[in-house]
């Protein structure tokens, strides 16, 4: 069974009792305060199943179980998810160039992902290794007020990867 335990589901011998108009009624008997309920055409359900007693309230179970489905459901479609984007760049870049990759690495962040900074080296570039390290530093203190660096510049292969993620 999944959801709160309700009516003769309830375990415990006596439980603290709150009725439908949240009046506490205070401790009394499983059996006792399921025929209260009943009396009022509602279900007793155990809304709090660690206390000690547990506390029961007067519900109607179906309408509680929806109430919650929901309550979940709202809370998984407000829940954002952090992402990993990739921006490229290559150690010879153009200053226009730059600013551009930079602004998409600020927007990036700005919404909550973590950005992947690649910097290929293909041919001869591959030798001049610090080059490529610059504009990684460079890059890192550019956003060092809005992020961090996760993952300081290392090398791969042929490409040199920076990870940085929002502060």
């Amino acid at each position: 069974m999944n959801g709160p335990r309700f009516n003769e589901w309830i375990q415990s011998p006596k439980v603290r009792v709150i009725d439908h108009e949240g009046e506490n009624l205070g401790v009394m008997y499983t059996r006792e305060a399921m025929a209260q309920a009943q009396e009022v055409g509602l279900d007793l359900v155990e809304v709090s199943p660690n206390a000690d007693p547990p506390v029961a309230k007067f519900l109607d179970v179906g309408k509680y179980k929806y109430e919650a489905q929901k309550k979940a459901n709202a809370a998984r479609k407000s829940q954002k998810t952090q992402e990993i984007k990739e921006i490229k760049m290559r150690p010879n870049i153009d200053d226009h160039d730059y600013d551009t990759k930079m602004k998409k690495v600020a927007e990036f962040i700005e919404e909550g992902d973590k950005v992947k900074v690649t910097m290929r080296f293909r041919g001869r570039e591959l030798s001049h290794g610090q080059l490529g390290m610059n504009v990684l530093q460079r890059v890192a203190e550019q956003v060092a007020e809005v992020a961090k660096v996760e993952a300081y510049p290392r090398m791969e292969g042929r490409q040199m990867l920076m990870v940085l993620a929002p502060k």
